[in-house]
């Protein structure tokens, strides 16, 4: 028969619980474990689950100060690895990246044979003339208006006039279906009463390009006298007689296919407001410029033609796909051009340059500064 054998009782006298540790026991750490602990995950070769911050925490030690079922990884020394140095094949969409700027390059080498000058930067005093762009970009000054239209004397010897400041808006116009500056009625030729000034006796009239030159006076302010070159590139005679001088200006076509635009011989037609909207956004300084030009010559109308190659790798022939006229003012209030805005800043740059000593300047603009600057210019 089976005995009942008393266990011995350790007593403790001086506190609670047991006075000895078993020898089972012993040497032994203690922490508290259950099976819904969370232990430490050797490994995650995927890495996607620490990608989302969510989960982050989900593999670590249910206790931070017990960490005897966390994963920790030691630096072994004599492992060794394989690096696949092997050189990775590019994708259909990473070759030929280079090809339009290497095309550029080449395009460079024909740039050497220009005319180079030598700009060397103003003076530290000439340099806080500068004037930032915040404040270029809000300077209004009142319209001035027009006190002589048609001055002989100027067209003749534009020199001999005693004005201070001269500007010529540049001569940029491709004529849309003639050569000559002609009214439609009649096939003749709208004359002014002096010839071109700038058009030799010994050179075939019949060739140059076709252009008439109106110069024009404003008043800025009380010191400075204002007289510009303008261009009217043709005239349209109305039902009444009444002529009408047009400024024509053209837009090239780029290939649609490498900057995500608009293919001008299938959306043209339908959608010519699409078409504009992409020019306006590319080419907005140049639409502007061309808006001033026809508002400053007093243009009635600009018209605008869409020009496009007549092959992509034809730079010789080119088709005319349809035109497009406005009203110069109009057409300003659609493009956010402000004339006021245009006077100020041309009257803040004019009082820049009227206190700098004679000479030859440009205007530079430092694609990493936010202020246009002025350098002096010494041809070689």
């Amino acid at each position: 028969m089976a005995k009942f054998h008393a266990p011995e009782i350790q007593d403790n006298p001086s506190g609670w619980g047991p006075c000895a540790v078993p020898e089972k026991f012993k040497d032994m750490p203690y922490q508290p474990f259950s099976k819904g602990d969370r232990l430490g995950k050797v490994a995650d070769w995927t890495g996607a689950t620490y990608q989302d911050k969510r989960y982050t925490n989900k593999y670590s030690s249910q206790f931070g100060g017990g960490s005897q079922y966390a994963y920790f990884h030691e630096e072994d020394e004599t492992s060794f690895q394989l690096v696949d140095t092997a050189k990775t094949q590019k994708t259909a969409y990473q070759r030929n990246r280079m090809r339009f700027a290497q095309r550029n390059l080449r395009r460079d080498k024909d740039r050497r044979n220009l005319t180079q000058f030598n700009m060397q930067t103003l003076p530290k005093s000439a340099k806080q003339k500068e004037r930032d762009r915040m404040r270029l970009q809000k300077k209004f000054q009142k319209q001035f208006g027009v006190r002589q239209k048609w001055d002989q004397k100027s067209q003749l010897k534009p020199r001999d006039s005693s004005v201070e400041v001269r500007m010529t808006n540049q001569h940029c116009t491709f004529l849309i279906g003639c050569r000559v500056f002609v009214s439609p009625q009649g096939g003749e030729r709208h004359k002014f009463p002096n010839p071109n000034p700038f058009v030799e006796e010994d050179i075939d009239k019949s060739e140059v390009a076709s252009v008439a030159y109106r110069y024009r006076r404003w008043k800025l302010g009380e010191d400075i006298d204002l007289i510009v070159r303008c261009e009217h590139d043709g005239v349209m005679t109305g039902a009444n007689g009444e002529v009408s001088f047009i400024n024509v200006k053209t837009l090239n076509e780029w290939d649609s296919r490498h900057c995500n635009g608009v293919d001008w011989r299938q959306k043209l037609d339908s959608q010519r407001g699409a078409v504009l909207a992409t020019e306006l956004k590319n080419n907005s300084y140049k639409l502007a410029r061309w808006t001033c030009c026809a508002m400053l010559a007093g243009s009635e109308y600009l018209k605008l033609g869409y020009v496009s190659r007549y092959h992509a790798k034809d730079s010789a022939r080119h088709v005319v796909l349809g035109t497009q006229q406005f009203q110069p003012t109009e057409f300003a209030s659609q493009i956010n051009l402000s004339m006021e805005n245009a006077w100020g800043i041309l009257r803040c740059v004019i009082d820049i340059c009227r206190k700098l000593e004679e000479g030859k300047y440009l205007i530079l603009k430092d694609p990493n500064k936010v202020s246009p600057g002025l350098r002096t210019i010494e041809t070689l």
